[in-house]
């Protein structure tokens, strides 16, 4: 059994959606980002950075519970444990690999900081939305013109740099973000292939209710930028 803390978000999504695509059994253990859970000393623990999504693996490598932080090192971690979408060629494994760090280095923080900016501030900072937004546009435009060359980030089959990318450019993040996907026709062919299966649906319905993006309150906003 798998203990999954979470919160519906991007990052969160990344691994709800693998944990489906994967078909493993989870128990899902909300941790309300809104209120300051994330700040406990317990999550702590287990998430040293204080940021959902975590795991606890109950049947770790030597059988004892193993916890797994960052969400790119969680999914590397189920798919190697698994051996589901992780591939026997090690070519194909290093393609998996960079897509995966480029989302976790780049789409991750870039859109974050664009969302910030445009959602969560406190006041209106033009410099801020024109830099990290227009790396945003700059961000889908290379992913467009990747998938003008292959089906699927790393190559022609869907892997885990698709499941780690694909919940931060759902619609409802486009919007956020103020992206016109129709000037990214491969990006809108790639999303609608993912949204297709059935498995990355599941992953997105975790929690759905609880997804809250932007105007956030003053609690939420102590909670997600405070220091203490």
């Amino acid at each position: 059994m798998i203990d999954f803390y979470y919160w519906p978000t991007p990052n969160g999504h990344k691994i709800s959606i693998a944990l489906e695509e994967m078909e493993l059994e989870y128990a899902v253990k909300p941790i309300n980002i809104l209120t300051g859970e994330q700040h406990a000393p317990e999550f702590i623990a287990i998430s040293p950075n204080n940021r959902v999504p975590a795991i606890v693996d109950h049947d770790g490598p030597d059988g004892n519970p193993h916890a797994v932080f960052e969400s790119g090192a969680i999914l590397l971690y189920l798919a190697q444990k698994y051996g589901k979408f992780w591939p026997a060629d090690p070519v194909e494994q290093s393609l998996v690999t960079q897509w995966l760090f480029f989302q976790c280095a780049n789409v991750g923080p870039m859109f974050g900081q664009c969302g910030y900016f445009n959602g969560y501030a406190a006041e209106r900072i033009e410099h801020g939305i024109n830099r990290y937004c227009g790396e945003t546009k700059r961000l889908y435009g290379l992913i467009d013109r990747r998938l003008g060359e292959h089906e699927y980030l790393a190559g022609e089959k869907y892997s885990l740099a698709d499941m780690a990318t694909f919940p931060w450019m759902i619609e409802k993040q486009q919007k956020f973000h103020g992206i016109d996907v129709t000037e990214f026709p491969n990006v809108q062919r790639w999303l609608a292939a993912i949204n297709s299966r059935p498995g990355a649906q599941r992953g997105l319905q975790v929690m759905a209710k609880d997804l809250k993006i932007g105007n956030p309150t003053e609690e939420a906003r102590e909670a997600f930028f405070g220091r203490n």
